[in-house]
Formats: C-alpha cells, sequence, structure tokens
C-alpha cells in the first residue's frame, strides 16, 4: 500500500485529483482473460474465396474453431501476430456469411454458437469506479473490442442469413443462451450494449418459443433494479427493444401486460437515474395508452402517485411525459382524471423553481390540450385560478409571469364570465385574510386604498380592462410593495 503524504493528508483535494487521474488512466478494462497454459501462436489459413467450393465448409470450421481463442488486451505488446491473425479471420467470417448462401448448413450450427459463446459471454468485472455516474464519468470500455466487435457483427449476420433456420439453431440458442445475453446488458461499454440490443430484438422476432421468457427475465432485471441494486446499465436498451415489442401486441392486451405496465414501468419513475432511460420508459408507456385507452387512468394516477418531491430535474421530466400521454388521450378519459392531475399541474405551475413553472405552463401551447381544457373549462379553471392569479403577483421571475399572463388571458377568453367569478370570489377570500392579519394603522392604509380602487371603478382582473392588470395592483393584494 503506498504512504500517504503529509499534504495528501492535509488536503483532501490532492488525493482526490489523484484518484481522478488514476480512473483516467483506466479507461480500459477487459474481462477476458488468455485461458491457455503457453501462448499458442496462430497460422493463417487459405482464404475461404480461394478455396475449392467442396472444401469451403470444411475451411469455414476451421476458422471458426481458430476464432475460439482468446487473447489478453491487457497486455498490448505480446500475441500481436495472432490477434492480427484473428482479426482478419472474423472480418473474413462477417464477409462470408453476409454474401454467400448456402453456407449455414446444419453442422455448422453448433460451431458457430460454439464461436460466439466462447467470445462474448463471460463474468463482467465490477466497476472500477463504485461511485460511477454515467451522466457524468466516462465509461470502462472494453479492451477487447477489436475482436468483440467483430464476433457481435458475426452473430447478427448469422441471424440475418436468409438460410438461418430457427427449427435448427433453437438448439444452441435456447434459454441459457440468452440469460446470459440479458447479463451482458450490464456492460459498462454503450457500443456493446448497442449490439446486444439489435441481437435480442432479432431472437425475440425468430424464436417464438423464447419470447415470453425474454419478456419474464427483462421483467425480473427491472425488479431487481427498482426494488434491489438500483444499478444496471442496459436499462434504456432493454426499454428500447420492449417499445418494439409493445407495439406488437394484440388486442386485447393481456393480462400480464397490464401487470407488467403497472408493477414494472410505472414504478421504474421512481429511479434516481431516471433521467438515463426516461425517453424510452415514456415512449413504452405511450405506447400501452395507445394501445388501450382505458388504461390512461391508472398510469396517470400511478405518475401522480410517484411524483418527485424533491427533484426539480425529474418533475420537469415528468411533466413532458404527462403532455405526450395528454397528446393520446381520448376526451372521455381526460375527464377521468383532469381534477387530480390539475392540482398536480397546479403546484408545478406555483413552483418556485422556474424550470418546473415554465414546463406546465408550455401546456397551454398545446393545441389538443388546449382543446381538452376548452370542453372542461368549468372543472379546470377553478384549479388552476388561485396559483396562476398568485404568481401574475409574486413569482420572482419575470419571464414566468410573462407566460402566467398570456394563460390568464387565454382562460378569460373561453369563459369570461367564469373568470370574472372566480376573480371576484378569489378577491373576497383575499379581504377577509388580509382583515384577519391587519393592525390598525394597516387597516387605514388598506381603507384608503380601496377607495382609490372604488372611485376609478376599476377591477383589473376582468374581462374589461385586462391591460390595466399592468398597471393597477389589486387593492386586496396584501403586498403593500406591489408595482
Amino acid at each position: 500500500m503506498s504512504a500517504i503524504s503529509a499534504s495528501e493528508k492535509v488536503d483532501g483535494f490532492t488525493r482526490k485529483s489523484m484518484r481522478k487521474a488514476q480512473k483516467l488512466r483506466k479507461s480500459q478494462g477487459s474481462s477476458q482473460y488468455r485461458t491457455q497454459s503457453a501462448p499458442v501462436e496462430l497460422s493463417p489459413l487459405p482464404q475461404l474465396k480461394d478455396a475449392p467450393s467442396t472444401e469451403q465448409q470444411e475451411l469455414f470450421t476451421q476458422k471458426l474453431q481458430q476464432c475460439c481463442m482468446l487473447f489478453d488486451f491487457f497486455d498490448s505488446v505480446t500475441d500481436l501476430k495472432s490477434k492480427e491473425i484473428k482479426r482478419a479471420t472474423l472480418n473474413e467470417l462477417v464477409d462470408y456469411v453476409s454474401t454467400n448462401r448456402g453456407v449455414l448448413v446444419e453442422s455448422t450450427y453448433p460451431e458457430i454458437t460454439n464461436m460466439i459463446t466462447t467470445n462474448i459471454f463471460r463474468t463482467l468485472p465490477p466497476s472500477e469506479n463504485p461511485d460511477f455516474d454515467p451522466e457524468e464519468d466516462e465509461p470502462t470500455l472494453e479492451a477487447s473490442w477489436p475482436h468483440m466487435q467483430l464476433v457481435y457483427e458475426f452473430l447478427l449476420r448469422f441471424l440475418e442469413n436468409p438460410d438461418f433456420q430457427p427449427s435448427i439453431a433453437k438448439r444452441y440458442i435456447d434459454q441459457k443462451f440468452v440469460l446470459q445475453l440479458l447479463e451482458l446488458f450490464d456492460s459498462e461499454d454503450p457500443r456493446e450494449r448497442d449490439f446486444l440490443k439489435t441481437i435480442l430484438h432479432r431472437i425475440y422476432g425468430k424464436f417464438l418459443g423464447l419470447r415470453a421468457f425474454i419478456r419474464k427475465q427483462i421483467n425480473n432485471i427491472f425488479l431487481r433494479f427498482i426494488y434491489e441494486s438500483e444499478h444496471f446499465n442496459g436499462v434504456a436498451e432493454l426499454l428500447e427493444i420492449l417499445g418494439s415489442i409493445i407495439n406488437g401486441f394484440a388486442l386485447p392486451l393481456k393480462a400480464e401486460h397490464k401487470q407488467f405496465l403497472m408493477k414494472v414501468l410505472i414504478p421504474l419513475h421512481t429511479a434516481k437515474a431516471l433521467a438515463l432511460f426516461h425517453a424510452q420508459l415514456a415512449y413504452c408507456v405511450v405506447q400501452f395508452l395507445e394501445k388501450d385507452p382505458t388504461l390512461t387512468e391508472p398510469v396517470i394516477r400511478g405518475l401522480l402517485k410517484f411524483w418527485p418531491k424533491t427533484c426539480s430535474q425529474k418533475e420537469v421530466m415528468f411533466l413532458g411525459e404527462i403532455e405526450e400521454i395528454l397528446d393520446v388521450i381520448e376526451p372521455t378519459q381526460f375527464k377521468k382524471i383532469q381534477e387530480p392531475l390539475f392540482k398536480q399541474i397546479s403546484k408545478c405551475v406555483a413552483n418556485p423553481h422556474f424550470q418546473v413553472a415554465e414546463r406546465a405552463l408550455y401546456f397551454w401551447n398545446n393545441e389538443y390540450i388546449l382543446s381538452l381544457i376548452e370542453e372542461n373549462i368549468d372543472k379546470v379553471l377553478p384549479i388552476m385560478f388561485g396559483s396562476l392569479y398568485r404568481i401574475s403577483k409574486e413569482h420572482w421571475n419575470p419571464t414566468i409571469v410573462a407566460l402566467v399572463y398570456n394563460v390568464l388571458k387565454t382562460l378569460m377568453e373561453i369563459n369570461c364570465t367564469l373568470f370574472d367569478e372566480l376573480t371576484s370570489s378569489y378577491k373576497a377570500d383575499r379581504q377577509r385574510w388580509v382583515f384577519a392579519r391587519l393592525s390598525p394603522l394597516d387597516f387605514l392604509s388598506f381603507n384608503e386604498t380601496i377607495h382609490f380602487n372604488l372611485n376609478l371603478k376599476l377591477n383589473p382582473f376582468s374581462c374589461v380592462s385586462f391591460k390595466a392588470l399592468h398597471i393597477f395592483p389589486l387593492c386586496v393584494s396584501g403586498n403593500k410593495n406591489e408595482k
């Protein structure tokens, strides 16, 4: 163990910067280690394109077996010749499977799957940085990627080959294979996860017997992520696959699919790392609602249940998802959720964090949402009015105040009579509140203000004189410093 200098003991930042530099030097890691006790040097085999057609199948098998040799990429100076031979051979195999017909005979399936499993299936090493933050830190890249990338490319071309026969391949691409493939989604290397996403999607499409198993295992990964580990690197990629799967669900939806939505996808919104996969998660939720609109009410109530209390960034994401849902909601479903939903939106509009308030106010820029509000103005306006009116006077951010004025003007134009009734009611409530808090001196000043406004015969928040809002404060605002 290295000794700690006196300066490091005093200055914690010194050690922190050293650890950071050490982490940068270790930007590459590998879970591949040489299994041979002594170095084995590969010899180049003849090119497949140059071999007689009668010998190509045997040569193809030999090359697959040759590519089962693993090398230690931590050591960048040993086995350079053999590493290059394997890389060139893998390139040749990818090209051979992509451009030739009739190469996938039954005898090659076990050789192909053996080469693939030998190269890609391994136990992933623990993260070199226990405090790894995917949003801030650089991921640890797979050092053996020069070979592994080509193996993934070969697997993809194998699955997409016109001669590929799932009836033969299912003996080798089975539940164990899929389980090991899913474990690799926890790789820190985004390049590997991107390949895995495409490959798993192809397997789901071609192997009907594995579909339920794949969905169940993804379900289990998410449940462990939510309730146990809160760590899994491939959540976004798995959700992207699920978005496509959900899109293909037959109607009516099965009970297991609805349960997955309510018991897995909605609780996923509680994750601390929501920002890393929220776009894919919201897409999955919206796909479900487009399939079955009756799920809208439980979904929105579920989101309201898990609404973030202390994280403004997550609130902005929730509001974005709510707008996506409202874009596809049916008017009958909107009526069922309008009251609890707009109570939450009212709180967001009143949020002192300007990004939260701004995102909530942008709902009024959406024509479809505005049409739904217009149809249900008698329910929505009473919920929103108090917050909007108060913020027009008190919010610290002038941009928010300007947006609120626009929203109030829009609501007033929709139903002028209701708007004036709510204005009068709000003023009366404020008067009672102010009278309860006034001292004798304040009361005299307050009384003079009342007479001033009565002499003007002006209601600054009426349909007739909306523009006066910018000039005259309400006599009952309770704030002597208002301009």
